[in-house]
């Protein structure tokens, strides 16, 4: 076992339709016109399954 004190974030990937639709979001939204600022992290929040995780220290 390990120590691991704080927190961890582990991003994974999403299953494939989902990612298609963020991706086709993200770049609707540039075509639209929209602030590059608010469309591109928009879509990776949808691609992307982020999950931060608080560690405990194991004994």
């Amino acid at each position: 076992m390990f120590a691991c004190i704080g927190v961890t974030v582990d991003i994974l990937l999403r299953d494939l339709p989902i990612v298609l639709i963020g991706a086709a979001g993200g770049v609707f939204a540039v075509w639209a016109n929209a602030p590059a600022e608010i469309a591109i992290p928009t879509a990776l929040l949808i691609v992307f399954d982020i999950r931060p995780r608080r560690c405990r220290r194991r004994v």
